[in-house]
């Protein structure tokens, strides 16, 4: 133990704990002593920060009473009371249902079930009752109703259910996706007589302990904490909290820590004990912060300390548990929550950003193959974000839906200071030309509120700095020459394969004559590039991408061929049984002059191992641009974002694209592309989010822009990802370019995005300077076009349609019927 002059040394507390040290138990006592709250409140919350930033979290729930009978007689409570004239004991299935439609009405995503301990142990009525509903226990009853809620109205249930055995744990495992229970006190003081717990038998520490442990081998996401200023002492608190340690550090299945004040209540017997003082709630919630470190969700009910939030913030908290818009605490009738526009500016008076959760918080929804049933995989990951908060945008990328307000707004503010001050450290490192490291990364990436403002100004001023004020853009085309693939990527919905005829379009393969006939076309409306990609048709090998080089110089032979992705690449080096460098060298002299940086999706193999399995692993994409930029062969990069990644799978991604642009200097720019997830297979499947929300978009787009600094110093946008409107925001987020005007888009339509086909240069232009900045039409290569070829995009005849000729059979062909190379499966070409 740290001592100074016999007590603990609050100052050597604070070096510790900002050194990322823990407090043992044996110094975990010698906090009782501690008269001065300053320096252990300091301590408490310069650990929150380090892992929840500027975030306070809370959840929107409706309180289902299910029962108010309970077989306890807790000398403080008011919400637990024998059987009423008049009164049922519980609630039927249709009040349940009721309750918690118009939860769903008013936007709540949790449906908080509590209930008194037991009843039917004490009380006919209560047993009576659950059996004309089919039951024996108050326990299966609210199983019942826990799964015929969320079945109904979709909201989560989170149950509050007492004490539980181990098959009564798992069984609401099955229907929840949360449970909780207080543990309140390990005093077995408090349950003598005259205690507040004497003739509560469900209130004895070691059975309500033991039903933590049960939750944890349930692998339980588990909400328990303690009561404060029911008798109990300092030292009782931090045994109290120690015992929730040793259990969570068994199990891990703690997911918050409740530190709730007791309040007195008329007509109990207590309503004459002075509630818990501002000073010894604030003392206890730093001193839970610090013994359960920067990662725990530490709680405090905001109705019970009206007025000082800001308080409570600088003790240590990072959450305000469930907040109802609909129905009253029933626990604590007295208090009121406080209305959310209300809660959200006092969390912002106190410098943190309100951000709404689910019942179960992010990290259990990381993981959610080990803490959720099933049942609750997709719904939940359809309900988050990337970093598992609840998602409130309805804007999806590719969707007609505006960007919302709340987001866009914040990027035309002032800059000011960011709350977080590590991400203000983070930004003026960034700017000075200092990269961030993966953890900084993902800092910037979870930015909100006056954060979320400071990391897209700065990512702006940046830009100014390093380009100007030009938006670029290019006059191109896309041909897609076919969409058969043999390959099984879970986002694409453009390809055709024996599996996936179902989705959008008919699988087709170009004549050579119909892509020569299209390069002609966009040669006539002004075009300087063609940019060709398509699936992995099983009978193509690495001649097709030669003949299609040559078909594409014969039809417009300036035209530059921005073509064959990676993938493409390594395939058709394998199939010629050529190197990488061999066969890009024959590209080049077929008249390739640059690739796509696709089929990068995300650069990291533990992403790609669920998204793409047997596509290039992340290492292969790397050799091919390593060999492509050796011979002088330019290209970009891209990041597919938003599906089952999360941001520190983006942070590795963009810190692997920087490493090699470092070395080899040949990615002319950064191109986002957010995840379309309509109808892509892994999202019809349930496995995927709904792309990222429109903060994270922006911020990919911010972030990429501080992390490559000068050295890519393109960032582009996707007009056909984001929408005009989503485009212009973004242009205030360090993007300078906006891609080409494609007259044909297939691969993002596919997958369901509505945008359209083509912008034309003028459409491109007026939203360049509507947004304030100078549009400059260029080449594939940031040159300047000829001035003819801007005379001919302007002054450019309708586009015909396009024939794509059907293909029969591609699958069951004999010819087919060789190894298909599997990539993600082979060593290296090069």
């Amino acid at each position: 133990m740290i001592l100074k002059n016999g007590e603990l040394d609050p100052i050597e507390l604070l070096r510790r704990v900002r050194d990322g040290g823990q407090i043992d138990d044996d110094e975990a006592l010698g906090l009782s002593d501690i008269a001065n709250l300053e320096p252990l409140m300091a301590a408490a919350a310069s650990q929150r920060d380090q892992y929840h930033g500027s975030v306070i979290s809370y959840s929107r729930k409706v309180f289902i009473p299910l029962t108010h009978l309970c077989r306890d007689v807790c000398h403080y409570c008011t919400f637990a009371h024998p059987p009423r004239r008049g009164e049922n004991a519980f609630l039927s299935r249709e009040e349940v249902l009721k309750i918690a439609r118009a939860g769903a009405k008013a936007g709540c995503r949790e449906a908080l079930f509590t209930l008194g301990d037991k009843p039917e142990k004490r009380y006919r009525l209560a047993r009576q009752e659950l059996e004309t509903f089919g039951h024996g226990t108050t326990l299966s009853y609210l199983a019942e109703c826990a799964q015929l809620v969320f079945e109904e109205t979709g909201l989560f249930p989170h149950t509050n259910p007492g004490l539980m055995g181990t098959t009564e744990v798992v069984a609401l495992r099955q229907v929840s996706v949360s449970q909780g229970v207080m543990l309140e006190s390990v005093s077995q003081r408090l349950c003598e007589k005259g205690g507040p717990h004497y003739g509560s038998p469900d209130k004895a520490p070691v059975r309500r302990l033991e039903t933590i442990r049960r939750a944890g081998e349930a692998n339980v996401p588990f909400t328990t904490g303690i009561l404060i200023g029911i008798g109990e002492t300092r030292r009782e608190r931090i045994d109290s909290l120690l015992a929730l340690r040793h259990l969570h550090m068994a199990f891990g299945h703690i997911q918050e820590i409740i530190i709730q004040n007791f309040r007195p209540k008329p007509n109990t017997r207590m309503e004459r004990v002075p509630p818990a003082s501002l000073q010894e709630l604030l003392w206890s919630i730093a001193v839970a912060r610090l013994l359960f470190g920067p990662e725990m969700n530490i709680q405090a009910p905001p109705n019970l300390s009206p007025g000082e939030l800001a308080q409570l913030v600088a003790a240590g908290v990072n959450d305000w548990g469930g907040v109802s818009p609909l129905t009253p605490d029933y626990v604590n009738p007295e208090a009121p929550w406080p209305h959310l526009d209300t809660l959200c500016n006092e969390t912002q008076a106190a410098g943190k950003s309100l951000v709404e959760r689910l019942a179960i918080y992010p990290n259990f929804i990381r993981n959610k193959g080990r803490w959720l049933n099933s049942n609750f995989h997709t719904p939940v990951m359809r309900a988050v974000d990337s970093e598992g908060f609840a998602r409130i945008e309805s804007w999806s990328p590719g969707t007609a839906q505006h960007p919302p307000n709340a987001t866009t707004a914040l990027v035309g503010s002032a800059r000011g200071s960011p709350d977080d001050r590590l991400l203000d450290f983070i930004l003026k490192r960034a700017l000075s030309g200092l990269t961030p490291n993966e953890t900084e990364i993902v800092r910037l990436f979870g930015a909100r509120g006056r954060d979320f403002t400071a990391v897209c100004s700065a990512a702006d001023q940046l830009r100014r700095e390093l380009v100007g004020d030009e938006v670029t853009y290019a006059v191109n085309r896309n041909i897609n020459y076919t969409n058969i693939c043999y390959f099984r990527c879970g986002f694409c919905a453009f390809s055709k394969g024996r599996l996936s005829e179902n989705l959008r379009g008919a699988p087709y393969d170009l004549e050579m004559d119909e892509i020569k006939r299209r390069v002609r076309e966009a040669w006539a409306r002004g075009a300087t590039e063609v940019c060709m990609q398509g699936g992995i048709h099983p009978s193509y090998t690495g001649q097709n991408y030669l003949d299609i080089c040559q078909a594409v110089k014969e039809a417009a032979p300036k035209m530059h061929i921005h073509a064959f992705s990676p993938l493409e690449v390594w395939q058709g080096a394998a199939t010629l049984n050529v190197t990488l460098r061999e066969f890009l060298t024959r590209l080049k002299d077929a008249g390739l002059g640059s690739l796509p940086g696709t089929a990068a999706e995300i650069l990291d193999d533990e992403v790609r191992a669920v998204l793409c399995p047997d596509k290039i692993s992340a290492g292969q994409w790397f050799e091919v641009m390593e060999a492509a930029h050796g011979l002088g062969i330019r290209s970009t990069a891209t990041i597919m974002f938003g599906h089952v990644d999360a941001p520190v799978n983006w942070a590795r991604h963009l810190l692997r694209i920087l490493v090699h642009q470092k070395r080899t200097g040949g990615f002319t720019e950064f191109v986002p592309l957010p995840f379309v997830h309509m109808e892509a297979p892994i999202y019809l499947k349930g496995l995927a989010r709904l792309g990222p929300t429109f903060r994270e978009t922006m911020l990919m787009h911010a972030v990429s822009r501080l992390v490559f600094h000068a050295h890519i110093p393109n960032i582009q946008a996707s007009w056909v990802k984001l929408g005009p409107v989503g485009l212009s925001h973004c242009l205030r987020a360090g993007v300078n370019d906006v891609g080409g005007t494609l007259m044909n888009e297939t691969i993002t339509r596919s997958a369901g995005a509505i945008h359209g086909q083509e912008m034309p240069p003028e459409t491109l232009e007026s939203l360049i300077r509507d947004a304030g900045r100078v549009p400059r039409q260029r080449t594939t290569l940031y040159g300047t076009p000829p001035e003819e070829r801007r005379a001919a995009a302007i002054d450019r005849p309708a586009l015909k349609p396009s024939v794509n000729m059907l293909a029969r059979d591609y699958v069951n062909d004999p010819k087919t019927k060789r190894n298909l190379l599997r990539p993600g499966q082979v060593s290296k070409l090069s």
